[in-house]
């Protein structure tokens, strides 16, 4: 497969670098669910995230995570716009996801990691990856401003409770939310973020050449243990790669358990297939069959590069 490969989601039919088409797919799905319904909250939301990270919306500087990048977000939102529509066409006798609802979890996805974003107070000279721990606060109080501007006041408080199941600034089961079908929305969205990622085609090539780098400038690489000691975490992008199949046992545990097993749904959306799963455990997989190699060289696949060029 060659590298355009690389830009299409699980389904090989959507290019996750390209808001406009991930944009197309989202309203196709929300206008099955809900063909009286208009989509322009929705598009004003794709269109004013791409101005996001693009460094075109006022106050905040272009994308610089190479990680957590806008095909990242593009990837989650589509997860997450998928997962609704399992869990539409699979519910009897709960409560619905209605269109006010599935605007507010598009919504919420598409700035999850908008704390990632340098904003021109944070200074000159900064990396978004500084922001590591806490990116889902900076995007909470991002959220609480911006929902009121699409029309959505009344959720903004939701929502900027919503991206902290994205996050480990809280436990999850603390997450103080007006009810279960907001439970639902946050578990939904905290699965995508997991399981869109991890089935990325280029996952393990981010993980060694993007992720360790906004690790190391996140303080991730290394933690201080009760004792006072230094203890190093992760050596290298390769040891980030060789510890993946670690970090995945760690991540079904929350999937399974803290979101209480919700990514099951998208088999409902795709005619009873996981993709994501699919792919996920493909990566997963091939990243225990290369733990014996020192620098995960044998990693060839070149994820598509979408940082905006920023003239000096």
């Amino acid at each position: 497969m060659d590298a355009f490969s690389n830009e299409l989601d699980v389904s090989k039919q959507v290019r996750t670098t390209e808001p406009a088409e991930v944009n197309r797919e989202v309203d196709r799905i929300f206008l099955n669910l809900y063909p009286k319904s208009s989509t322009y909250m929705l598009d004003r939301a794709f269109s004013d995230v791409d101005r996001l990270y693009r460094g075109e919306f006022a106050g905040y500087q272009p994308c610089n995570t190479a990680y957590h990048d806008i095909q990242h977000v593009l990837e989650v939102t589509l997860a997450m716009a998928r997962l609704i529509d399992g869990y539409e066409r699979s519910r009897i006798g709960v409560e619905p996801v209605d269109a006010k609802l599935f605007q507010l979890g598009i919504v919420t996805a598409l700035f999850h990691d908008c704390g990632y974003i340098v904003r021109d107070q944070d200074g000159p000279e900064r990396n978004g990856a500084e922001f590591t721990l806490t990116h889902v606060s900076r995007g909470s109080q991002f959220l609480k401003e911006y929902l009121p501007k699409l029309g959505m006041a009344d959720l903004a408080q939701v929502a900027s409770d919503l991206i902290h199941f994205t996050g480990y600034e809280r436990p999850v089961a603390t997450i103080q939310v007006p009810g279960l079908i907001y439970r639902l929305l946050g578990n939904l969205l905290g699965s995508a973020d997991i399981i869109a990622q991890m089935a990325d085609r280029c996952y393990l090539e981010k993980c060694r050449d993007r992720l360790y780098p906004e690790f190391l400038a996140g303080g991730l690489t290394q933690r201080r243990k009760p004792d006072g000691s230094v203890e190093l975490v992760y050596a290298s992008g390769a040891d980030l790669v060789h510890k993946t199949p670690s970090f995945y046992t760690g991540a079904t545990k929350r999937l399974d358990g803290d979101l209480e097993g919700v990514h099951g749904l998208v088999e409902k959306h795709f005619g009873g297939q996981n993709l994501y799963l699919e792919e996920l455990h493909k990566n997963i997989d091939f990243a225990r069959s290369i733990a014996h190699e020192t620098d995960a060289s044998i990693l060839k696949r070149k994820p598509p590069e979408t940082l905006p060029v920023v003239e000096s």
